[in-house]
């Protein structure tokens, strides 16, 4: 006899493209990146530090992005495993991570230097780049860019 109902929950991975591809923003320079991330940011940039992954295809086309984590003023938690489910789910070819400091200050911390250390050896197992890690401030000409700063 079939039973109808599971004690297993269903799993439902769905990544929906609502934008055509030829209309996708590109990203080659952290520049373009800091001008997509900051129509992306929400208005609390200089309240509470927030981190965002921006998930791209093989051309460099943004393909989406997610807010992963929200904390405080000092600091906010973040898992690489969400990071990854987001690239994975959408069939990502490379990844750019940023957050903010509320203080302005755009110098990496010795834990945003880990994060981005340990996140790419992660992306690695999965044959994702990261792309980029940007630190953004509320002056929207100033950003830290680990890319840029051979920090990748």
């Amino acid at each position: 006899m079939i039973e109808t109902e599971s004690r297993i929950s269903e799993i439902e991975l769905v990544y929906k493209k609502t934008i055509k591809s030829d209309d996708l923003p590109v990203i080659t320079r952290s520049t373009e990146a800091n001008k997509i991330l900051r129509e992306l940011w929400s208005n609390r940039i200089e309240l509470c530090e927030e981190f965002i992954v921006v998930v791209l295809n093989n051309a460099n086309k943004c393909l989406g992005w997610v807010k992963v984590s929200q904390g405080g003023l000092t600091g906010t938690v973040v898992e690489n495993k969400l990071i990854l489910v987001t690239a994975i789910k959408s069939a990502a070819t490379g990844i750019i991570i940023a957050h903010n400091h509320p203080s302005g200050n755009i110098i990496p911390s010795n834990a945003d230097i880990a994060i981005t250390k340990r996140l790419n050896e992660c992306c690695k197992l999965f044959d994702i780049s990261l792309i980029d890690h940007i630190i953004l401030s509320g002056d929207t000409e100033k950003y830290y860019s680990f890319a840029d700063e051979g920090n990748i």
